[in-house]
Parts: C-alpha cells; sequence; structure tokens
C-alpha cells in the first residue's frame, strides 16, 4: 500500500465523495478546484493508500421490509483469542448483523441488528445469537428512530472539507 501524504484538495476529494459516492470525476474535480485527470490520480492514489475504502449505496432498509434496527449488547462465557475470534466468524455469517464492535467495559460485542419486525428478531435472537456457543448475556435497546446518520468522519472545513 502506497503511502500518500494528504493535502488540501486530498481533504476536498475524500470530503465530497464521502458526501456522495456517485459523483463524477469531472463534477469532484470542479468542487476540488482541479481538472479531471489529476483528481483521478488522486481518487486512485487515496483507493491505493486505503483512504478510501469502497463505495455503497445508502440504500432505504424500510423500503425494503427492514422496519426495525435494535442494538444487542452480547457479553462472552470466555474471552480467549480463540473465543472472540470464532464468535467474529458467526457474526460474519449472520447478515442481518450490519455492524459488529468488539468493546471494552460492561459488554464484549455491540451488533447492529436489522429485521423485518420484532418476531423476525426475536427469531434471530433465539435462534441463532443466543444459541451461540460462549454466549452469556445478550440485552438489546430498540431504536426508535434515526435521528441523525453521518457516514465516515468529520473532514474539517480549514483542511479541505
Amino acid at each position: 500500500m502506497k503511502h500518500v501524504k494528504l493535502d488540501r484538495t486530498d481533504l476536498r476529494i475524500l470530503h465530497e465523495l464521502q458526501h456522495d459516492g456517485s459523483i463524477t470525476n469531472v463534477d469532484l474535480a470542479k468542487k476540488a478546484g482541479i481538472s479531471a485527470p489529476p483528481c483521478l490520480r488522486r481518487v486512485r492514489a487515496l483507493e491505493e493508500a486505503g483512504y478510501i475504502r469502497g463505495y455503497h449505496a445508502d440504500v432505504a432498509a424500510d423500503k425494503l421490509g427492514f422496519g426495525i434496527t435494535v442494538f444487542t449488547f452480547v457479553s462472552l462465557n470466555n474471552h480467549s483469542e480463540t473465543d472472540i475470534a470464532h464468535f467474529g466468524k458467526m457474526v460474519e455469517n449472520w447478515p442481518q448483523v450490519r455492524e459488529c464492535y468488539l468493546m471494552t467495559g460492561e459488554s464484549d460485542y455491540l451488533l447492529k441488528i436489522v429485521a423485518e419486525d420484532w418476531e423476525a428478531f426475536q427469531k434471530f435472537v433465539t435462534q441463532q445469537l443466543t444459541a451461540a456457543p460462549n454466549v452469556a448475556h445478550v440485552k438489546s435497546a430498540p431504536a426508535m428512530q434515526r435521528i441523525k446518520y453521518a457516514p465516515g468522519v468529520p473532514i474539517d472545513e480549514k483542511n479541505g472539507g
């Protein structure tokens, strides 16, 4: 992976792509204040250096029938490296788990789970999550409404974002 030293233009490119990953290179170049060919070279360099990991569409979960989002805290019985790795592999195979974080503190993991309805969520929790080996406790916090969604990171305006 090639190292790229970020300047104002790179930060502006990252800011714009984070806001709209489907922006054309021509429009991106205009917003970054450069011409299209160097803009494309910079984007490729940012991708190769790992600053840009990919592109995706922000799909409306409710339009596809996923009516609930639940944040679930999971505690394990054992915490060996093998146990943690095994739980991580299981999570990767559960499509309704959209995000998973290894935590410190009271719980070992925080999962973001989407489901069609409460029945589907309950079925997942009882048949897969709590039935999984080494799971000690599961505590859930249903989301009532998403108030803010800002993917990525804040890129400081004075630095180009």
